[in-house]
């Protein structure tokens, strides 16, 4: 039988009852004084890095509204879109957990544009992915859960493409429009800020509104290749990448090794995705900016498992195991741990049997 992933249902009262929400994560030990100088945010490396995200993508919209209809702007319409809808994703989440930038605007209006292109409410996300590392990969408790077990690989599928997540986010968005509330987002978006939310969703609908005006009366649909379409055939680098963060790991543990993976990628994906391939780093210490994460794997990989040398490794990894949760969803990666390391919490002996 399937589990129960809402966030309204029993299940996460009884993660609560359990003490599975709000856990002690495990954290290796290391030097405080690293981590410190670590966690230092520069305005310098997210300006530069948002100067070339922007100018690309301005680049490649006035190439190809330059060649339009021409099949010749294709190219320039594909690049455009994997970094409106794709690099619009990591960049949403560094800013959103504020530590991109040394300056809190800088952070606050990369986020607003960011959340803008992916279309999640930057109130409603903050608060989710707030919940999220509170209470990672825990059932009835995390928000972001993107592939519940038994596994639906026919929606994985199809939002390589944006096709079913837009479709949810664009109903939600009418639906704070309305000015109402999710049940499940009730749940952990503080009440003084609702009316933001509402707010938001009301200026993005009109924006789209817009869009879609100007595409009707020019009987074109290149207003929608700059907004809104990106979205859509431009995600399947960001539902690549985001796929590996958890999927095939542990469920209802305190330790980000048992339920987090990190992957090592080519410099392109790295900068599409702002090196959130080194996602066990970023979960246990958050605050860490994503420019100084590579250094943060060097400090403390000798208590970490190995990584998943590509993108492709990993996937050949975790496809048989997402084959075999659709028969016997407990089915679980367990990644082994160096010598030397911290081992386990007990808690691992429950997945040991369950392992492939």
């Amino acid at each position: 039988m399937a589990k129960d992933y809402a966030l309204t249902g029993g299940t996460g009262r009884d993660a609560v009852r359990q003490g599975l929400s709000n856990p002690s994560w495990f954290r290796p030990d290391v030097d405080r004084a690293a981590i410190r100088k670590l966690m230092q945010k520069s305005d310098g490396p997210a300006l530069r890095d948002t100067i070339i995200w922007l100018g690309i993508m301005a680049l490649c919209a006035i190439i190809g509204v330059m060649l339009w209809p021409s099949w010749w702007s294709a190219p320039f319409w594909l690049v455009y879109g994997v970094f409106y809808g794709s690099g619009s994703d990591s960049r949403w989440h560094e800013c959103g957990h504020n530590t991109a930038f040394k300056s809190a605007w800088m952070n606050s209006v990369v986020y607003h544009i960011a959340s803008f292109m992916i279309m999640r409410n930057p109130i409603v996300w903050r608060a989710s992915h707030t919940r999220h590392h509170t209470d990672t990969i825990v059932v009835g408790r995390d928000p972001e859960i993107v592939a519940m077990r038994p596994p639906d690989l026919g929606r994985l599928a199809l939002n390589f493409f944006g096709i079913l997540d837009s479709y949810q986010l664009m109903a939600r968005m009418l639906l704070h429009a309305s000015g109402r509330l999710h049940p499940d987002e009730a749940n952990y978006v503080r009440e003084t800020d609702v009316a933001r939310v509402y707010l938001v969703a009301r200026v993005w609908l009109v924006t789209y509104a817009v869009t879609l005006g100007a595409a009707v009366g020019l009987g074109s649909i290149l207003p929608l290749m700059i907004i809104g379409l990106p979205r859509l055939y431009g995600a399947w680098h960001h539902v690549m990448t985001g796929l590996l963060q958890h999927l095939g790991l542990a469920e209802n543990v305190s330790d980000h090794r048992l339920n987090t993976r990190t992957v090592l990628m080519n410099p392109v994906s790295r900068f599409i995705y702002l090196n959130m391939n080194y996602h066990i780093e970023h979960h246990m210490f958050t605050m860490v900016p994503y420019y100084r994460l590579p250094d943060l794997h060097d400090l403390i990989k000798h208590d970490l498992p190995p990584p998943e040398p590509s993108i492709f490794a990993a996937y050949r990894r975790l496809v048989p195991v997402l084959c075999r949760q659709l028969k016997y969803q407990d089915a679980v990666i367990v990644p082994e741990l160096p010598d030397g390391a911290k081992p386990y919490r007990a808690e691992v002996e429950k997945l040991r049997p369950n392992a492939v």
